[in-house]
């Protein structure tokens, strides 16, 4: 931990040096509102976003906040071993193993033409309980195995041992979306009704778990969260039918996944809280997770080492420096395109509006670690070596 501001009703405690206004006041906001428990947690890579800093973490008494999870609920990573070991042929065929990932797995705002297989949804829900989820189902069968656009990914990368490994950035698609909308506008239609001494400019609207609405969200965010990472299965499943075109003899490991845009019920400082990670990991003891980088820097696998203290919570990346306009409209293409051209890295820039996911508009991955070696262990050091994004 690097510093705490105790001058709000709750303190925040914050895992980097510098925060920016607008962060800092939203943490402000999040650390005065009456429910929230014990402290504010500022994840290293924090930075602003609607309402809660993406890279914070809020326990709260009793009640759950759309905006403290997002609109992409369950957003988050799986990455995978391979037994292959980079060598000329390897890279040699990177380009095409890249279109035909390309070939099957649509990006951007794209979705699959026909409905993927039902099977491969999350069971255990009752659907018609679900008043969003229903109403999308049919849609959401279409966005199933896709990576969309914005900061989601897939990376092909290597380790120090030279092992190829697959990583996977993306959440739960427009359904997320429609779910987050749908509960926050009805959270600040109640608490309107209610008088909520939360103000309505800090966008924060609550649904207490005394309410049905608030067991509602909790059910369809979950649901969401599952979607995510069936989506995310999915597209590792094609991703791995390309390897195996090209290396028949290709094994892969378990797959290791982590969700960074969700809230959960979990025991911290002796009491049953809902804690909201929004853009921030879980990393209880022992935990495997993730943190990537820039798609020019290093991601890391990491073991959680459950320090009470970010209710065993990690950074859930390297975080920005800049927004998506200003690194378009700032950054030079020729710079970016030229460094990652020099490290021999496959990547997804070729206009100026690509420019919003160029490394310069990320914080420095190395620092952002080093600012939590006591919420994580670093197990394994990955490189890029293809990038593809929406």
């Amino acid at each position: 931990m690097k510093k705490i501001i105790d001058t709000e009703r709750i303190p925040i405690k914050l895992w980097l040096d510098e925060v920016d206004d607008q962060t800092l006041y939203q943490a402000k906001n999040l650390a005065n509102l009456p429910f929230a428990f014990k402290h504010i947690a500022l994840m290293p890579d924090a930075h602003s976003g609607y309402g809660m800093p993406i890279g914070g973490v809020m326990a709260a008494d009793k009640v759950i906040v759309p905006n403290a999870v997002g609109v992409d609920i369950g957003c988050g990573m799986c990455a995978v071993k391979t037994n292959l070991r980079i060598n000329p042929d390897i890279r040699k065929r990177l380009k095409d193993i890249v279109g035909d990932i390309r070939e099957r797995v649509p990006v951007g705002f794209k979705h699959h033409k026909r409905a993927q297989d039902e099977n491969l949804m999350p069971e255990g829900y009752e659907i018609d309980n679900l008043e969003v989820v229903s109403s999308e189902y049919e849609s959401a069968l279409r966005q199933l195995g896709t990576l969309g656009g914005g900061n989601h990914f897939i990376e092909i990368q290597r380790d120090k041992e030279d092992y190829i490994w697959i990583m996977i950035h993306s959440g739960s698609r427009n359904l997320g979306k429609k779910v987050a909308d749908h509960y926050n506008k009805l959270a600040k239609k109640l608490n309107k009704r209610w008088n909520s001494p939360v103000p309505p400019k800090a966008d924060l609207a609550y649904l207490p778990f005394t309410t049905t609405e608030a067991h509602m969200y909790y059910y369809e965010m979950n649901y969401c969260v599952d979607f995510a990472l069936a989506n995310r299965k999915l597209m590792l499943t094609r991703v791995q039918e390309v390897f195996r075109h090209y290396f028949p003899n290709i094994i892969f490991g378990e797959i290791i996944n982590i969700a960074h845009n969700y809230a959960a019920w979990e025991k911290h400082f002796g009491k049953k809280v809902v804690v909201h990670r929004k853009g921030a990991t879980s990393a209880h003891k022992g935990e495997l997770g993730i943190i990537p980088g820039s798609q020019g820097t290093s991601s890391f696998i990491v073991e959680g080492l459950g320090n009470p203290e970010s209710f065993a919570s990690c950074s859930h990346g390297a975080g920005r420096i800049m927004g998506r306009n200003e690194a378009v409209r700032s950054l030079s293409l020729e710079y970016e395109i030229d460094k990652l051209d020099k490290k021999g890295i496959l990547h997804s820039i070729r206009s100026r509006r690509d420019l919003d996911e160029a490394p310069s508009a990320y914080k420095n991955i190395v620092q952002v670690m080093l600012d939590q070696e006591d919420l994580v262990e670093i197990k394994v050091k990955l490189s890029p070596l293809a990038v593809i994004k929406g």
